[in-house]
């Protein structure tokens, strides 16, 4: 298996994801890990009306993600994974997913003394920086991105 590419987006699969990102990614198989999502048939059915053309979805938990890393499911096939927060990624590492970038596209807005705006559609809790350093120190370049024609910027300096 290889993970071809990561993103962290509160909108998960949308068009931009479909349009832009995926065909960019080169994957065969896209990946939202969300237990909400993945608990709700209705927005799982919704969200697989989007699937990119010519590729494989899966919308599942982080627990099944984890399990199907874990037996090889995934061995012969190029993911791109979607989720809404750094701590999915931050456990896919430490179950040996390996990836060595994380996009972090759009997030929902937070609020809070501690809270740092990463861009201008990215937010990051104090919970959030803990996990973007644990990525970081664990050799996954971190940058904001919203679609590929902007220029990505690492966030290393702003946390």
């Amino acid at each position: 298996m290889t993970v071809v590419m990561t993103r962290i987006d509160n909108r998960l699969l949308h068009g931009i994801i479909v349009t832009q990102w995926a065909p960019m990614s080169k994957a065969n198989r896209v990946m939202v890990i969300d237990d909400k999502v993945a608990n709700d048939d209705i927005a799982k059915s919704s969200m697989r009306l989007a699937r990119p053309a010519g590729m494989a979805i899966s919308i599942i938990t982080e627990d099944k993600a984890l399990n199907n890393f874990k037996s090889g499911k995934y061995d012969h096939e190029n993911v791109f994974i979607i989720a809404k927060e750094p701590s999915t990624f931050v456990k896919l590492k430490e179950h040996n997913v390996e990836f060595n970038k994380l996009i972090v596209g759009g997030t929902v807005v937070k609020e809070g003394d501690k809270v740092i705006q990463l861009s201008q559609r990215a937010y990051a809790t104090p919970e959030n920086i803990v996990d973007y350093h644990k990525l970081i120190n664990s050799g996954v370049k971190v940058v904001t991105q919203f679609v590929p024609a902007d220029k990505p910027q690492d966030i290393s300096s702003l946390i």
